[in-house]
C-alpha cells in the first residue's frame, strides 16, 4: 500500500520500527527505525539493483548513492549476505518504504520516468527515515493546503503528522517537498501555497538541500 503518492506502507515495516523505536536498538525518527552504525563510524546500507537496468540507468542510481554518502556518514554498499537491505527494482512508479523496514524492502525506480538523479535521492531519503516536508507538524505555520482542488480520495496525502522535525527549521527547498500541484483536481491550480511568501519555490528534485544534509547527520549522528 501507498501512503504521500511513493510510502510504502506495510505491517511488517511498521511493526519494526515499534520495536526498536522502544528498544533504542538504533536511530529512530518519526517512528522510524534507521540503520545500524557500523564500529568504523559509518551507517551501512546494503542494497542490490535489478539487472532491468541499462549501464547508464545504474551510473544515475549510484551517482545519487555517492551523492549522499559524499556529504554524510550514511554509506550505501552492495549487498554480500546482509539480512537486511534496499532492492531497487523496475516496479511501478518511484517508492520507498520510510527507515529500515527489515529484511529485503523494496525500493520502486520505474525506467518509466524515475531514473532522474533528484528523485533517486528523494526515494533514498525515504529508505533512511525520513517523510515528507510538508507533513511535519508544524506546516500550518509555513504552507496553506489548498484543499479545494484535492480530491478527496488523496487528501490523506495531505495530512499532518506527528513529526520530530530534529529542531530544523522548515525547509522549502528540501528535496522531500511536494511540489505546488501535487494531486491536484484542476491542472495547473495549486494544492499548496507557501506563506506568508506565495512565490516561494517548493517541490525541487535537484539535490539534497543543505537542511536535508543537516538532518541526515543529526539523525545518524554523523559528526560532519
Amino acid at each position: 500500500m501507498l501512503s504521500e503518492g511513493d510510502i510504502v506502507v506495510s505491517a511488517s515495516a511498521s511493526k519494526k520500527a515499534m520495536t526498536n523505536s522502544m528498544t533504542g536498538a538504533m536511530s529512530t525518527v518519526n517512528g522510524y527505525s534507521g540503520w545500524p552504525k557500523s564500529p568504523s563510524g559509518w551507517v551501512v546500507v546494503p542494497y542490490t539493483i535489478s539487472n532491468d537496468y541499462s549501464d547508464y540507468q545504474r551510473m544515475v542510481i549510484e551517482s545519487a548513492m555517492k551523492s549522499i554518502t559524499s556529504k554524510t556518514c550514511v554509506h550505501f554498499l552492495p549487498r554480500t549476505n546482509e539480512v537486511d537491505y534496499i532492492s531497487i527494482e523496475n516496479l511501478g512508479g518511484c517508492s520507498s518504504t520510510v527507515g529500515r523496514a527489515g529484511g529485503v524492502q523494496q525500493l520502486s525506480l520505474s525506467v518509466d520516468g524515475c531514473i532522474y538523479y533528484g528523485i533517486v535521492e528523494h526515494e533514498l531519503i525515504h529508505s533512511l527515515g525520513f517523510s515528507h516536508e510538508h507533513t511535519r507538524s508544524d506546516r500550518d505555520k509555513y504552507i496553506w493546503i489548498n484543499w479545494q482542488n484535492v480530491p478527496e480520495a488523496s487528501s490523506y496525502n495531505f495530512q499532518i503528522k506527528d513529526t520530530d522535525t530534529l529542531n530544523t527549521p522548515y525547509d522549502y527547498n528540501s528535496i522531500m517537498h511536494y511540489g505546488r500541484s501535487s494531486f491536484a483536481i484542476q491542472s495547473g491550480l495549486e494544492t499548496i501555497v507557501p506563506i506568508p511568501n506565495p512565490l516561494v519555490q517548493i517541490g525541487q528534485r535537484q539535490e539534497l538541500s543543505a537542511i536535508d544534509i543537516q538532518r541526515i547527520n543529526q539523525l545518524y549522528e554523523c559528526g560532519f
